[in-house]
């Protein structure tokens, strides 16, 4: 009796402390998404679209794998899915609980369907190339860091889901934490993050 008290002792000790490092575990994970050292985007909720805009703004306020619930700057929540009739959906700079975004969809009759989810929050920040060194800042503001650029950019926006910088627009190939690729008729340009 008393070997099968060790036993189920043992057990009872393993499980609790296998429970106890899942659990540290989770916590460490939720704790490092969390700490993505981005900028605070702080976007005027009364902005509306721009005519001819199809995207619609707001704040993410759950994300899943294959699907973005979106809280819009106008207020009405849509739940946006990424895989429809055209395939998955590209999205750029993740998606975040509490970042604000930009989404290109389809509003269906079953469901809506995402066509592009670009993460504003993201996309703000200094980014610097060989010849360019700006900082996307909040209120469509660019600022330039190179007193000697001939053509600085000084605003920005998305439009359709296009980011237009100045007088030029690009599609966003890529968005990361520390990367930015964009692409126009012109090539692709390649940015990094400056902390």
């Amino acid at each position: 009796m008393n070997i099968y008290r060790i036993i189920t002792t043992k057990r009872y000790f393993s499980l609790l402390l296998s429970a106890a490092l899942v659990l540290l575990i989770m916590m460490g994970c939720k704790k490092k998404t969390e700490e993505n050292n981005l900028p605070v985007v702080k976007m005027d909720e009364n902005v509306e679209a721009e005519v001819g805009d199809s995207t619609v703004y707001g704040e993410c306020i759950d994300a899943a794998m294959n699907s973005l619930t979106l809280l819009t700057n106008s207020g009405d929540t849509v739940e946006y899915v990424f895989v429809g009739e055209d395939g998955d959906a590209d999205v750029q700079g993740g998606q975040f609980q509490g970042d604000k975004m930009a989404v290109i969809g389809v509003i269906g009759k079953d469901e809506n369907t995402a066509q592009k989810v670009i993460n504003i929050t993201s996309l703000m920040g200094r980014w610097t190339s060989l010849d360019k060194n700006f900082e996307i800042k909040d209120g469509g503001v660019v600022e330039s860091n190179v007193t000697a650029e001939s053509n600085p950019y000084t605003s920005w926006k998305i439009f359709n889901g296009h980011l237009i910088l100045s007088k030029d627009t690009f599609d966003i190939v890529n968005l990361d934490q520390d990367s930015l690729y964009l692409e126009n008729d012109k090539g692709i340009f390649a940015f990094k993050r400056q902390l």
